[in-house]
This record gives structure tokens, sequence and C-alpha cells, in this order.
């Protein structure tokens, strides 16, 4: 199980590295230097480089990686608003995406992540793990950790930070293969998370 599992991370990897010619064409976030996401107040300064994919799954979100993004997925939610789904719907009539609202409490967040992914991704297998109050932006917020297994098979681990300020969900998430990648980059992603701010 253990040789099959390095065979499909070697195709990952094979997968990335083609890709990050074409598809994962990026603007290159440097290590030490402020952004704001998605045109909002949200800002981070990353502690070391990473890549930003240039084709974003929403109009307030950004998706930056450090080896292609089935390898590890940072995602950056920057303020989605009442009725506004966390990513763009492709198919609104006939699979509409579950939408942030107005009376969504912290507590249903990981839930909203999980009906989206479910949805977006068309993936069947997806668990919480974890879920516990946090100061996210210097405010309260929720951390919650979880697993999916996506349409490569491969099984994933996520770690998220989420809070709600003036009705606007702001959230940060990291997911990558839980043999090997997520292990080595979940400190990249906490070290990247602990900067970012939000103004009053």
């Amino acid at each position: 199980m253990k040789a099959f599992a390095r065979f499909l991370l070697a195709g990952l990897i094979c997968t990335a590295s083609f890709a990050g010619a074409g598809a994962y064409a990026n603007d290159y976030r440097q290590m030490g230097k402020l952004v704001k996401i998605g045109g909002s107040n949200l800002a981070v300064t990353p502690p070391r480089d990473w890549n930003m994919l240039t084709v974003k799954p929403g109009k307030f979100v950004e998706t930056w990686t450090l080896d292609g993004e089935q390898l590890n997925d940072l995602t950056i939610f920057a303020g989605i608003g009442a009725g506004q789904p966390l990513v763009k719907e492709t198919n609104k009539k006939n699979a509409p995406l579950p939408k942030f609202t107005a009376s969504t409490l912290l507590v249903e967040v990981p839930e909203l992540l999980e009906n989206t992914y479910r949805a977006y991704k068309q993936i069947g297998s997806f668990s919480l793990t974890q879920s516990t109050p946090i100061r996210f932006l210097n405010r309260d917020g929720i951390g919650f950790t979880y697993t999916y297994i996506d349409k490569d098979e491969l099984p994933r681990k996520g770690e998220a930070r989420a809070v709600v300020v003036a009705k606007k969900l702001y959230m940060i998430t990291f997911e990558a293969p839980r043999l090997h990648y997520f292990d080595r980059n979940i400190a990249d992603f906490r070290a990247l998370a602990d900067t970012a701010t939000l103004p009053d």
C-alpha cells in the first residue's frame, strides 16, 4: 500500500511539474513583502516565497502553492459576503453551491467548506477531525482540521482558520496529500497565517 501511495505521489509531482508551464502559470509572492489579497484589506507578509495561481477560484479568493496545487494548496478567502458561495459557481442552475449568509455562525463554517467541496470538487469523503476557538486577524475565530479524498483518490489533510468580520467571512486553508507533503509544509502555512492582518 505504501509503495502504491509513493507511486501516486510520483505521478502528481510529474503532473505538477508539467502543468507549471501552462495551466499552473503563476505570480510570484515574495518573502517579506506585504501583499493585499483579492483587492481587499486583508494582508499577509509571506515568511517564504510562494507562487500564486493566476486562475482564481473566486473573485475574493487566491490560491498559492509551493510545488503545485495538487501537492500543497493554500487558499485565502478575503471577505466572502452574505449570499455568496466560497468559490465561483460553474453551473448555478443544476449544481448550485452553498452560500455564506449573514446568519452563518463560526461553528458552521467547517460544514460550509465541506458542502462546498462535495459539490464543487465532487468528493464523497470529507471528515472534520478537530474544531477549536482561536484568535485570527486579532479577533475571535475558529480553527479546524479535516481530511478528504479527492478525485485522484489520494487521502488529503487540511487545516483552516476563519473569522467573520462585518458579516463577511475571512478564511485561510491549507491542504496537501496526507503522506509527506502535509507534514512537510504545515509549518509554512501556520507561519503565513500568523502574519495575516485586517484593519478594524
